[in-house]
């Protein structure tokens, strides 16, 4: 495995890392933190926390943050002036975007279905194999107030299900494995909102339609979901639209002002889920990369030779943290590889990679049930601290973690 090439070289030889020859990555003006330290109006599902008082913090570093956010996690969320931490990104947003339980849409990957639109809205995005060895995408939304629609939307997995629970998602998908997916996404476990299809008891009709891409474009790379539609289908369908007891929290962030620098761990400055060469393990024949800008503190993601790019923006996507989470997988049709349906183990425990700052932490993840977190802990057993921003989580099959990669 070809590991920790340092950032510094890179630094050395003028180069802005970067997954392809041709390719840079856009870079993003970041937004300032919000350093005032909120007061009052404890809020949040399931905390029965009680603010602590705030500590004097040391001098402001260089870069206009402090080191060592990796030790100051957000511990106690407020209201300021109508807006919160996010649960799913740690950032400042509406009080009653913060609250409001996200939506998680299963978005096409395959290459002729590409660009997608509005996926740079996601607040988390999860990427695993489906059948044939492609991806699929999951993004988690809890900005959507100001989108039209997001896709292309393709059919539900049942690890995708089992996810999306972990944030009190509702799930919405054209489509599903019928053989696995039916009988959980009719239960109570799961709200969704479902093309109204065989296999789905309470299709959203109002919720889905096709755009005309042209001739380019299969008919199954042309639904999308329609924010409209979708808020029609929740208030039908008597969802509730906040966030209920048994969602705890996503991830830990570092608190305002802090980056979780993680100094003494080696450095990942390109990351390869899949590795660099084609394999079978999903991730190798789109070959996707992530790759650190020291400047903004995000990492840039490529896929099939080019920059990942969002149609609504035309950006590249980034992000600023980066986990692999190492599952145990099964073929549940292996008599043709090319068709087999796969299936991931995303309960229980087992290895992790968490990248952020330009760092890579290995340790463990560790989830108890359906509606319980995902976890991430180092080999010392202490919870991992992400910094603030948007997170993608690459679930990949323990067999096939040999071939991913970072340098």
């Amino acid at each position: 495995m070809k590991k920790k090439v340092l950032a510094a070289l890179f630094i050395a030889l003028g180069i802005l890392a970067g997954c392809g020859e041709n390719d840079s990555p856009v870079i993003i003006d970041p937004v300032p933190l919000v350093t005032d330290a909120p007061t009052a109006n404890t809020q949040g599902p399931n905390t029965g926390a009680t603010p602590e008082p705030a500590a004097t913090p040391p001098a402001i570093s260089t870069g206009g943050k402090l080191a060592g956010g990796e030790n100051h996690p957000i511990t106690v969320r407020t209201v300021v002036d109508g807006k919160m931490q996010s649960y799913l990104t740690g950032e400042w947003k509406k009080e009653s975007v913060v609250k409001r339980r996200n939506m998680a849409v299963m978005i096409n990957n395959i290459q002729v279905s590409l660009p997608q639109y509005g996926i740079s809205a996601a607040s988390i995005i999860y990427e695993a194999p489906v059948e044939g060895r492609i991806t699929r995408l999951m993004g988690l939304f809890e900005d959507y107030d100001d989108l039209d629609h997001i896709g292309s939307v393709r059919s539900a997995r049942d690890y995708y299900l089992y996810e999306a629970m972990a944030y009190d998602s509702i799930y919405c998908n054209w489509g599903l494995a019928r053989p696995w997916v039916e009988e959980l996404i009719n239960s109570d476990r799961i709200d969704n909102i479902s093309t109204p299809l065989a296999g789905i008891n309470n299709g959203v009709s109002e919720a889905y339609g096709r755009i005309d891409r042209g001739s380019k474009y299969a008919s199954e790379h042309t639904g999308y979901l329609f924010i409209k539609g979708y808020n029609s289908g929740v208030k039908k369908l008597g969802y509730e639209t906040e966030y209920r007891d048994t969602f705890v929290k996503a991830f830990s962030f570092a608190e305002d002002g802090y980056i979780a620098t993680y100094d003494s761990y080696p450095d990942a400055t390109r990351i390869f889920p899949g590795g660099t060469q084609s394999n079978a393990g999903g991730y190798g024949k789109h070959n996707p990369c992530f790759a650190y800008n020291e400047d903004d503190g995000l990492y840039y993601r490529t896929q099939y030779g080019s920059a990942h790019i969002d149609e609504m923006n035309n950006e590249q996507l980034a992000v600023t943290n980066v986990v692999f989470k190492i599952c145990h997988g099964e073929k549940k049709i292996p008599d043709d590889p090319s068709k087999d349906y796969l299936g991931f183990g995303v309960h229980g425990t087992g290895d992790a990679y968490v990248f952020t700052n330009g760092k890579v932490i290995k340790g463990t993840w560790k989830r108890d049930s359906d509606t319980a977190p995902n976890l991430f802990y180092d080999e010392n057993g202490k919870e991992i601290v992400l910094n603030q921003g948007k997170t993608w989580i690459c679930c990949i099959w323990k067999e096939y973690s040999q071939f991913m990669s970072w340098e």
